[in-house]
This record gives structure tokens, C-alpha cells and sequence, in this order.
């Protein structure tokens, strides 16, 4: 962990990242105006500190600061819970496959690789459009489909612990293989898990994003950075602000969590704590 306090970008990615997170939260407390508020006096006009409108207005009147801030809300919340969805299948599925090895590995490995060649944007539009625009489903299509790569990831640090001594003693002393990998190879696997959930959020956010921009993410009066960044493209020329603001934050957060991300990375490789002399005897 000292490695990743060293790493400069990565605490102020950090320091940056828990700032926004703390003015998501206290959104209410920053803005006397409600998400889905109009002001008759003050459509598409400049940030202003006179009318509380600190970002500026859009074209009906809705403060930018206050949707913003809580767009932010329902980002984070999509890239948490999809990552969250996706951790739990791959995880589980490429421990599994992994761990009893064999004509199952395969078996499943080849449903994965299925699933590789189908469009990953095209199947979450599917589903979106099958299933309806419901913000909960957003969070399970793209949880569903988002599960491949930690699937691969975990199943190949499966199969270096499988024969590892703790493993073997354990197999040896009777322990059946759903507690062995519940016990012994799930918790060795967190330090790859971790870094990866850092590096899938963002991605997360940008797919939501994404079908917000195409008008099939969270709908009204609900919104997320993605819808406004849509919102504000088509004001890009008479009020920039409307794109700006929700622009500069959704940015600022997928850079945060790669920063955070690769910071980690390099603090819990292993190469890189045998080097620094921290390896276990």
C-alpha cells in the first residue's frame, strides 16, 4: 500500500474522485433548486451567482447544477451496480470453470467465447428495448453482459492456485471443492478483483452513458451525465454551458478511475513487490 500513497496521480485521482462523490451526496444541501424545476425567468441563461443558477439554465428553465450533480447520482449508482453484477457472475463462473478444469472448463470457456463474438452494445440495446427502459434492468443488462472479461481473468488465476499447497492440503483433508473455492480461491483472487472493479466502473459509466446519449438510458425526470451530455449537444451552439458542465464531470470521473485503477494495479503486483522486497517468505 505504500507503493500506491507514492503514486502521486492515482491520490489525486483519488482526492479528486472522493470530492465529487461528496458533492453528489450533498447535492440537496449546494442547491435551493429541484432537478425537475423550471425557472419562468431564466431560460438558457449563463451561470450566475445572483440567480443560484451556477452552472446556468437549459432551454426550459432547469437548473444544470442541481441536475448535474444529481445525474452524477444515478452514473455512480449504474457503475457500481452493473460492476456489481458483473463481478458476482464472473467471478463465481470463472472460479469454476477454472478450478474443475477439463471437458467443464471448456464447456464453459467456449460459452464465454459465444458470447465474446455477439456485439456487446448491440446485445445491451436488445435487452433495453426488449425488456423496457426501466433503470434497474439497465443495471442487470449491462451487469449481464459486462462479466466476460473478469470471467477470463479470474479463470487463469484460478488455475495457478488450484495446485498450490494450501489447495492440495485442503483437497487432501476431505474439503469439498464448493468451500475450497469459497475459502482458498476466491480470497486470493481480491487484489486482481479489486483492480479490475476500479478500471469496469468507468467503462460502465461510459456504456451508460452511451445509451443515454441514444436516448435508451434513464428516462425523465430521472437523468444521468450521459443524458445531459445528449441534452446539452443539441444546445452546444446557443447555451455551451448545458454541455460543459456535465461533460467536464463525467471526464473528470473515468479519468479519476483509471488513475485510481492503474494505481493499484502497480501496488499489488506481484513483480513489483518482489522487487521492493515485499514478497511473503
Amino acid at each position: 500500500m505504500a507503493s500506491l500513497l507514492r503514486n502521486r496521480a492515482a491520490m489525486i485521482a483519488a482526492a479528486i474522485m472522493s470530492f465529487v462523490v461528496l458533492l453528489i451526496l450533498i447535492a440537496p444541501l449546494l442547491s435551493p433548486w429541484e432537478i425537475d424545476a423550471t425557472d419562468w425567468d431564466n431560460i438558457a441563461t449563463a451561470p450566475s451567482w445572483s440567480t443560484a443558477h451556477y452552472f446556468g439554465t437549459d432551454d426550459v428553465g432547469r437548473d444544470i447544477f442541481a441536475r448535474t450533480l444529481y445525474g452524477g447520482r444515478i452514473s455512480l449508482l449504474v457503475g457500481l451496480s452493473a460492476t456489481l453484477v458483473s463481478l458476482l457472475i464472473g467471478v463465481m463462473w470463472g472460479a469454476v470453470a477454472g478450478y474443475a478444469g477439463g471437458r467443464t472448463d471448456q464447456i464453459m470457456m467456449r460459452f464465454v467465447d459465444v458470447l465474446y463474438a455477439m456485439p456487446f452494445m448491440f446485445f445491451v440495446i436488445l435487452l433495453m428495448v426488449f425488456f423496457g427502459r426501466n433503470i434497474f434492468l439497465i443495471f442487470i443488462a449491462i451487469g449481464a453482459v459486462n462479466w466476460l472479461d473478469m470471467a477470463r481473468i479470474v479463470r487463469g488465476q484460478t488455475l495457478s492456485l488450484k495446485n498450490r499447497e494450501f489447495v492440495e492440503a485442503a483437497r487432501a483433508g476431505g474439503v469439498s471443492s464448493f468451500a475450497i473455492i469459497r475459502r482458498h480461491i476466491v480470497p486470493n483472487l481480491l487484489g486482481v478483483v479489486i483492480v479490475y472493479v476500479t478500471l469496469t466502473i468507468p467503462q460502465v459509466i461510459l456504456v451508460e452513458s452511451f445509451l443515454s446519449f441514444l436516448g435508451l438510458g434513464v428516462q425523465e425526470p430521472m437523468t444521468s451525465w450521459g443524458a445531459l451530455v445528449n441534452d446539452g449537444s443539441a444546445l452546444m451552439e446557443s447555451a455551451p454551458w448545458t454541455l460543459i458542465f456535465p461533460a467536464t464531470f463525467l471526464a473528470l470521473t473515468l479519468f479519476c478511475f483509471n488513475f485510481v485503477g492503474d494505481g493499484l494495479r502497480d501496488a499489488l503486483d506481484p513483480k513489483d513487490r518482489s522487487q521492493n522486497g515485499g514478497g511473503r517468505s
